[in-house]
């Protein structure tokens, strides 16, 4: 398994995407999303991704080309239409707006319309952070999630992130996770490696708990902590879908499916500025203290340090360099 340098991974992503369709600028800001994947230890939002952009670049069920549009329809509401393009160009065109409305008005919120899926969360609300500012970050998903104690699968993964500004330009503390018990990736990288689940996990199709990801798949993933994860799944379901006018998760198509029609996803960020409370940074000491007195324990994220090498799978690499015509 080859070490290769984060900055690479990025370069040749960055490449692979342009080969298949991407303009320039839209293609950095994907490849930059999967260099910090990678970094993180994120793998599922990494390069794991990359041959279904390529895929549906060629396909046309995400544009390459779309330019977001930007409006503020209201003094703390900005909202970015991707016109089926990738998210991670939407949020980077809509960013200094949402900031600039945050700083006018103390909250406000980022809506971003009719995008490919965002993968990791914590990439978006994590330069919320990093700008000062505290970030929330919800969307939905594939419906891969059926009610507790039913059958017939409604919400997807629908994660969660949360992001908080240390003040100096880092962040202080950031979690990123689904509402269910994992995220779906970890059942469909378990199938391709004929590895069985942890129980727990997924029910199959007649919500018997079961160790098969293909049971798994073709039944429901589990929401984390029963009734409390189905609420959190909910909420992000209301919020991504019904205030950015993107599909639910009922009517969302296989994520990397090649072909069909555009994701058309939502993503809604809240941010909020800590200013608001001359309070904010003596509290998050004193929480981040109480932390602290626990024998290895840490607040969230904190002290996170991006990797510049990784260790990348062999057949991983190979397709790597083929999506961006170096194989």
């Amino acid at each position: 398994m080859p070490v290769i340098e984060t900055a690479e991974i990025e370069a040749l992503s960055k490449a692979a995407l342009m080969r298949h369709g991407a303009e320039e600028w839209i293609a950095a800001s994907v490849a930059d999303a999967i260099r910090e994947a990678e970094a993180t230890g994120n793998r599922i939002c990494g390069l794991y991704y990359l041959e279904s952009y390529c895929l549906q670049l060629g396909s046309g069920r995400v544009k390459g080309a779309a330019q977001p549009e930007v409006t503020r329809p209201r003094p703390g509401s900005v909202r970015v239409d991707a016109k089926f393009g990738f998210a991670q160009a939407a949020f980077q065109r809509a960013l200094p707006e949402a900031i600039a409305a945050t700083r006018e008005n103390g909250t406000a919120s980022l809506a971003v319309c009719h995008a490919h899926t965002c993968t990791s969360l914590g990439y978006f609300t994590g330069q919320i952070a990093r700008a000062g500012l505290i970030g929330l970050g919800l969307t939905n998903a594939t419906p891969i999630v059926a009610p507790p104690g039913g059958s017939t699968r409604v919400i997807g993964t629908n994660p969660i992130a949360f992001s908080v500004p240390d003040g100096q330009g880092g962040i202080a503390m950031q979690f990123d996770q689904s509402t269910t018990t994992v995220a779906l990736g970890k059942i469909t990288m378990a199938k391709a490696a004929g590895e069985a689940i942890p129980e727990g996990w997924a029910v199959d199709k007649d919500g018997r708990p079961t160790t098969d990801p293909e049971a798994a798949l073709a039944g429901s993933l589990v929401s984390m902590g029963g009734y409390k994860g189905w609420g959190f799944g909910l909420m992000a379901e209301i919020l991504a879908a019904g205030l950015t006018g993107g599909l639910a998760s009922q009517d969302v198509a296989p994520l990397k499916a090649p072909e069909g029609a555009p994701h058309d996803l939502g993503q809604f960020y809240l941010l909020i500025d800590p200013g608001l409370s001359d309070h904010f940074a003596a509290r998050l000491a004193r929480v981040a203290e109480g932390v602290a007195a626990n024998e290895g324990a840490r607040m969230p994220g904190q002290g996170r340090v991006e990797a510049t090498r990784v260790d990348v799978p062999d057949a991983l690499w190979l397709q790597l360099q083929r999506l961006a015509g170096h194989a």
